[in-house]
């Protein structure tokens, strides 16, 4: 064997060998039980609609939090969505929440109350606007809702935030341009063809309020195309957090027929404030992520949170505590 070869197995069984030891390293950090005592004490979680998945990942969260950090009493309360959550996180109503990147942009830009006192725990998962009509309906486009009867979400939702700004963008005056509703989720779905021509949703993939319709066939997609998401982010602002891309045809295959609907989805984050205590932060934001697989069993769109992207909250900066968290199981 010549010098040259020799000195390349050597550096590539190196190599090897220092990747084996980052996987064991990672493992064993997995596998290892906790050693110090966990903080007690009472936490206020803000999720959203019953019908939605913030509720449920709210419920599956808690459920997590009580086997690992049993002296902590969480108590959920249910909102309108992500507006609604940022301005209770941020005004001390709620300590946690999830919240809509783009919510939470929108409400540090106009400089709301205790913008400033926002913090991130983790990006979650994305969410996909979901623009559904009746099968059998003649829209087939953002611009065809012109005139017709659409559901925009409750009024402190992040959907209406979205949906307000997607008809803009389409040239539609969501106040004028449509005969708007605040069905969200739990009712929406039920009334296409019975009081609405339209609805709209922003969600992870799938979403429960909509599985049992679109697995009936009782609604249709509609597609919001990258030349809209262009637009949108020709707005300006919060805009900023909406990317084009497409739900899988997996998503809800009785109605998508085995073909992907072009859409757009933004970032969801587990939001805080500055004086929630740091300890108990740097627990919870530990108990998120080693708990993605039993939550992700039950809420599909969980399985996508990892260690890697968590940490990247734009555009709030990092909890003490999950900076904390985060630095102790960097590789």
């Amino acid at each position: 064997m010549s010098p040259t070869l020799s000195r390349l197995g050597r550096r590539r069984a190196l190599r090897g060998a220092a990747a084996a030891v980052v996987a064991l390293g990672l493992l064993l950090w997995w596998l290892a039980p906790w050693s110090e005592e966990p903080p007690g004490g009472a936490i206020t979680v803000s999720t959203g609609t019953r019908a939605g998945v913030y509720q449920k990942y709210g419920e599956l969260l808690r459920s997590s939090l009580g086997k690992h950090m049993p002296d902590l009493e969480v108590r959920l309360e249910t909102s309108d969505g992500s507006q609604e959550n940022v301005r209770r996180v941020a005004t001390g109503q709620a300590d946690f929440a999830i919240a809509a990147a783009d919510a939470v942009e929108t409400y540090r830009l106009h400089h709301r109350s205790g913008a400033g006192r926002l913090r991130g725990v983790a990006r979650l998962y994305d969410d996909y606007v979901q623009l559904a009509v009746a099968p059998d309906s003649g829209i087939r486009s953002v611009e065809d809702l012109r005139g017709k009867r659409v559901a925009i979400g409750p009024p402190k939702s992040g959907v209406r935030l979205i949906a307000n700004r997607v008809l803009t963008a389409a040239g539609i005056d969501p106040e004028t341009g449509i005969r708007p509703s605040s069905d969200g989720i739990d009712t929406g779905p039920g009334r296409l063809g019975h009081g609405l021509d339209a609805f709209f949703w922003s969600g992870g993939l799938p979403t429960d309020g909509l599985k049992t319709f679109a697995e009936q066939s009782a609604l249709r997609f509609v597609p919001i195309e990258a030349d809209l998401v262009a637009k949108l982010h020709e707005q300006g602002g919060a805009t900023r957090h909406y990317r084009a891309t497409s739900m899988p045809e997996s998503a809800y295959p009785g109605s998508q027929l085995g073909s992907a609907v072009p859409t757009m989805a933004v970032s969801n984050l587990l939001i805080t404030r500055t004086d929630v205590d740091p300890e108990l932060t740097e627990w919870l934001t530990r108990i998120v992520l080693r708990s993605r697989d039993n939550i992700g069993a039950h809420v599909h769109s969980a399985q996508l949170v990892d260690v890697r992207t968590a940490i990247y909250t734009d555009p709030l900066r990092l909890h003490d505590g999950a900076r904390r968290y985060y630095r102790s199981v960097k590789p």
